[in-house]
């Protein structure tokens, strides 16, 4: 990842290709994640990204969830993280296993990006030994250092990371500054691979850090934000999460900050796909549209 303090105003041609993918499921009553939602549960898909650059090659955003998952959350207090939030998960549909019956190696993926420390993001990245890891620092600093219990409430399971994770960080906030459009919701972004193929932002609330990436490929714009919003009709029919969702956020102003940015977003720029993490309507639209 070029490192450095410059800023430049994103203008790339370097398109890449896109595939988004699920590695098992949770489920939580909707009226949590979406106002006026049912109350009984439902799924909420683990998705995560495949990203081919034409230089850097094979990249992910996040991982889904893996079987460590459910190795992590055997004892209390992280089975209460299991108990709150019952896992649907298969061993063919974790990350690795998937990309390898498309012909992907493991050692085949350059980059990881992660978009924050929450288990359903991260818990296959020890299949992909040879990649590097890219997050904020800030995300890791806000976790890294929690108890047991605070870990829990805080949707962090540190045994999902591989012992040597540090080494092979690489901090997004050293990528190259840029510039977005003047009537931009988001004003500032991260350039990773300093040709405007891969630009992070800011997209902070649900927790710390948490950043969203946007992409294009030769036939769509996207933006795959994360956890801003846990489904699509969030920000096309402007529905925030019910009040109690608070006790999950990390920060709820930020959070209602981010969300009136994403449904700006939608209403400036409706040619943007977004694409939220555990929407299954949305990635399942957009799964295979562009193949590898």
């Amino acid at each position: 990842m070029p490192r450095g303090s410059a800023t430049a105003t994103v203008a790339s041609d370097a398109l890449v290709e896109l595939q988004l993918l699920t590695a098992g499921f949770c489920r939580h009553p909707e009226f949590l994640t979406l106002r006026g939602g049912a109350l009984k549960p439902v799924p909420f898909p683990a998705g995560f990204a495949v990203i081919r650059h034409p230089r850097h090659g094979y990249i992910l955003f996040d991982t889904g969830y893996s079987a460590r998952f459910f190795d992590e959350t055997k004892r209390f207090p992280a089975l209460l993280y299991r108990m709150m939030t019952p896992v649907t998960f298969s061993e063919k549909d974790s990350a690795v296993n998937q990309l390898r019956r498309q012909g992907i190696e493991a050692e085949d993926i350059r980059y990881v990006v992660l978009s924050h420390f929450h288990a359903d993001h991260v818990a296959g990245i020890r299949d992909f030994p040879h990649a590097s890891f890219l997050y904020k620092k800030e995300a890791y600093a806000a976790v890294k250092n929690l108890g047991s219990f605070a870990s829990v409430k805080a949707g962090y399971l540190p045994g999902l990371l591989p012992e040597n994770f540090e080494k092979r960080s690489l901090f997004i906030e050293e990528a190259n500054r840029c510039r977005l459009p003047n009537d931009f919701p988001f004003l500032t972004g991260y350039d990773l691979l300093g040709d405007g193929s891969l630009i992070a932002v800011d997209v902070p609330g649900h927790a710390a850090g948490q950043i969203g990436l946007f992409l294009s490929t030769a036939s769509s714009d996207y933006f795959l934000c994360a956890d801003a919003v846990w489904s699509s009709r969030a920000f096309q029919e402007r529905r925030k999460p019910h009040a109690a969702a608070r006790l999950i956020m990390a920060d709820h102003r930020h959070y209602a900050d981010t969300f009136e940015r994403l449904c700006l977003l939608h209403r400036q720029y409706p040619h943007i796909r977004i694409i939220p993490s555990h929407c299954g309507e949305a990635l399942l639209q957009r799964t295979g549209e562009e193949q590898m």
